[in-house]
């Protein structure tokens, strides 16, 4: 495995293995990676000939009051990981914006919702890093997480409306031996609070069995279940759209995010 952190130097030798007429995947990441994100590699590495993954925490993506400076980081676990899963080149820029950048990718609509909402310039951030990361790496496939299933549905709205000539692979949710969606944000969780954690993905279950159609109710069912400080949302949408449903009349999610003191956490099943 070779690691880049130059763009440039990256995007010459992907152009490189593209003249080849090799295909090209590729799984951006913030790092700190978990089992979550060696399954996303694993998922590329059946559709790809050559693996790119990106370390980068993006500052664009925080607001304000958020956890960008303690962001969880572990450089060599994270190589140590890639290698193990494929990866051919890990991209690892530290300056990843031109000093004079100006440019933002902005998606009205599907962004206004959810995560949208509660973290102003959230999505923006996301879309303009995926964005430029798409532009250096040049892969013609790229796989996203359905941890962050309002993302993945982001980034497929963003390739469809710039008509970038990538596949966009959605990644199976990876959950702990518990039931606790992986995330790099749980190592934040007291013990007390890890255990109280768990009520996301019970209540997101017990909707999920519930013979009832009626969304109201279903949303009923799971606030019963959650033992939280702070429910931010707990919503059924479309899959698609993300707009939300008041019954249950096509393909639907559940998602949730909460708050454990002071860490927010998500997750989300299909109904």
């Amino acid at each position: 495995m070779r690691t880049e952190a130059d763009p440039g130097r990256l995007q010459a030798q992907v152009l490189a293995w593209r003249a080849e007429g090799l295909r090209v995947g590729f799984v951006p990441t913030m790092g700190f990676l978990h089992a979550g994100h060696t399954s996303l590699m694993d998922l590329a590495a059946t559709r790809c000939d050559r693996l790119v993954v990106s370390i980068f925490v993006n500052p664009m993506q925080f607001g304000p009051g958020e956890d960008l400076d303690v962001y969880p980081r572990d450089p060599q676990g994270d190589a140590a990981k890639c290698a193990a899963h494929g990866c051919d080149l890990l991209f690892t820029p530290e300056a990843f914006y031109p000093q004079d950048f100006s440019t933002r990718v902005i998606l009205g609509g599907i962004t206004d919702r959810l995560c949208g909402a509660r973290r102003p310039g959230h999505f923006e951030g996301v879309t303009t890093v995926v964005a430029r990361l798409f532009g250096v790496v040049q892969p013609h496939v790229a796989v996203f997480g359905e941890k962050d299933y309002q993302q993945l549905a982001v980034i497929r709205r963003m390739v469809r409306d710039l008509a970038m000539p990538i596949e966009i692979l959605g990644g199976e949710l990876i959950r702990d031996h518990d039931g606790l969606a992986l995330s790099s944000r749980n190592k934040y969780l007291s013990a007390a609070n890890r255990e109280r954690a768990l009520t996301l993905h019970r209540a997101l279950y017990a909707m999920r069995v519930t013979e009832d159609r009626n969304v109201e109710r279903l949303l009923d069912v799971g606030r019963d279940v959650l033992d939280v400080d702070r429910i931010d949302y707990l919503e059924i949408v479309d899959t698609s759209s993300l707009e939300p449903l008041t019954t249950m009349d096509r393909p639907a999610r559940a998602l949730v995010a909460a708050f454990l003191g002071k860490t927010r956490l998500i997750d989300n099943v299909a109904l």
